[in-house]
């Protein structure tokens, strides 16, 4: 996994300047292949223009060499005339009408992109003349209407086009005089300025005679699109990588999700949630700080071990654990370890609410630790379980060092001092089912139990005497709480759960226990009484 990881380093390295070159290229491949083809195109066209110039006039030259200087020098000078049917006499040479006419023959008989004609709907007597067609007729008409205005028109398909501009034959003075006068002439009554005709020039430019004009932009658009496609096939790939890297990062989250829940089971929760969240370091490190400490032990747990099985006594001790650790994380309670059948757990780090709020949450968690337990005793004698748990509980308010203890190689979360040892002590001289206070605790909760002090203790690490209070009743909201009457002997079977009974129940436990009060006191009467 790690060399495929450097090889995906590897290729996004090398993508990113890959991409960042066609970008570059792309940007500026676009004008440069532009200005290159406008460039060939300009010069081509420039070209075929110089060659169309150079075929008219040669045709010019061509025509004025044959058909003016050629029949002039034919005549010797004498016989020079200028008419329209020139070719009909020797010597004579077309009038300006005819030579347009003929000129115009001459230029569109070659197969030139430049074709010129000159056209009228009044053409002389005996005269060629082919009719004219949509474009010619309007042309004339509005060229009649305004000479002035201009006249263009373009054609064709998808793979050529046809430009055709037409331009007005004006009558000057010698041009009325001679239609007016000759007998061929259609008509007599011309005036200086009159439309005679049209001058029509029409340009004809196949498209695909231009297309390899545009090689350097065809390069461009080929390599474009090989662009593309190598990008395409890029960002397949890189998306094929990005799919196999989460792939690999949501199996690798996935052990790492299940790791860190197998680790959990081994840390308390408010440890484990600090470390993976990055609020403490994992190192050797202690602070002092003021805790309230609880320690609970199960009285003979020595002897019930010694009945039961060990595969029993796993599973009973387990639910035990599982029960009271659930308490003690509702309340907030960092549960330090499990010593056997003993539960060491302490409030104030690393999260805190305070030193009252702390002993009081202590308090509260007891209490209901050994209210759940009175719980699973009856549950447990169910199960045949002949002498249940029964807990006894110190709990003691006083300064501590916290924090890892151990090597660099392993080290635990834990408390050290002696008001730990103070709050085993206290569990020592609790009775079973009772829970124990050092002063220091009941200072801050005397609102909450009511107790009753104890004979002092001394202890080895306090150089005070330390007064016990052992809480024989309950104040305030967990006095409101119904309290579990328990309790077995031989031939005494007893558990009462208020809190769990609807008022039949109440009824009928009221009703077996006056029975059994009833059953007691015949017991103690004398025979015959």
């Amino acid at each position: 996994m790690a060399k495929t990881g450097v090889r995906r380093d590897k290729g996004q390295r090398a993508l990113g300047p890959l991409l960042a070159a066609a970008v570059v290229v792309g940007l500026l491949g676009l004008p440069i292949a532009a200005w290159l083809d406008l460039r060939q195109l300009s010069e081509r066209v420039l070209r075929g223009q110089a060659e169309e110039v150079g075929r008219v006039i040669n045709d010019m030259r061509a025509f004025y060499a044959s058909d003016v200087v050629g029949r002039v020098l034919q005549s010797d000078g004498d016989n020079t005339v200028v008419v329209h049917n020139y070719r009909d006499i020797a010597g004579a040479i077309p009038i300006p009408a005819t030579l347009s006419i003929e000129l115009g023959k001459r230029i569109s008989a070659d197969n030139g992109s430049v074709k010129y004609q000159f056209l009228s709907d009044l053409p002389f007597r005996g005269r060629e003349h082919r009719p004219l067609d949509p474009f010619e007729t309007a042309a004339l008409r509005t060229l009649r209407a305004d000479p002035k205005r201009s006249i263009v028109e373009v054609t064709g398909s998808l793979f050529d086009r046809q430009v055709r501009t037409a331009a007005p034959v004006i009558m000057g003075q010698v041009c009325v005089d001679c239609h007016n006068t000759h007998p061929d002439s259609p008509k007599t009554d011309w005036k200086v300025g009159d439309v005679r005709g049209l001058q029509e020039i029409s340009i004809d430019q196949p498209i695909a005679a231009n297309v390899l004009s545009f090689k350097f932009l065809l390069a461009y658009f080929v390599a474009a699109f090989a662009a593309g496609v190598l990008v395409i096939a890029l960002q397949r790939r890189q998306a094929a990588l990005i799919r196999g890297m989460n792939r690999e990062l949501g199996e690798t989250n996935e052990f790492l999700a299940a790791i860190s829940m197998k680790i959990a089971k081994y840390l308390s929760p408010q440890i484990y949630k600090s470390i993976f969240s990055g609020q403490r370091d994992v190192a050797i490190a202690t602070e002092r700080k003021k805790l309230t400490i609880f320690f609970s032990d199960i009285k003979d747990f020595t002897a019930i071990a010694e009945r039961l099985q060990p595969e029993d006594l796993t599973a009973l001790l387990n639910e035990y654990f599982t029960e009271m650790s659930g308490i003690a994380l509702k309340h907030g309670a960092t549960v330090d370890k499990f010593i056997g059948d003993a539960i060491l757990a302490f409030f104030g780090d690393p999260e805190t609410k305070g030193i009252e709020e702390d002993a009081r949450a202590c308090l509260r968690m007891a209490v209901e630790m050994q209210y759940r337990l009175a719980q699973l005793d009856a549950e447990w004698r169910k199960r045949g379980i002949e002498q249940p748990f029964r807990a006894r509980m110190g709990i003691n308010t006083g300064y501590c060092n916290v924090g890892n203890f151990g090597s660099e190689d392993r080290m635990d979360y834990t408390i050290i001092g002696a008001e730990a040892n103070l709050a085993a002590r206290l569990q020592a001289i609790a009775e079973p089912g009772g829970i124990c206070l050092s002063y220091e605790t009941y200072a801050l909760v005397r609102d909450m139990v009511r107790a009753k002090p104890l004979q002092p203790i001394t202890m080895k690490g306090i150089s005070r005497e330390v007064v016990p209070y052992a809480v024989d009743g309950l104040l305030g909201d967990l006095a409101q709480r119904p309290q579990v009457v328990s309790g077995n002997a031989r031939g005494l079977d007893v558990f009462v759960d208020p809190e769990a009974m609807d008022d039949q129940a109440v009824e009928r436990a009221r009703k077996l226990l006056a029975d059994a009060l009833e059953a007691l006191k015949a017991r103690g009467r004398p025979a015959g009484a």
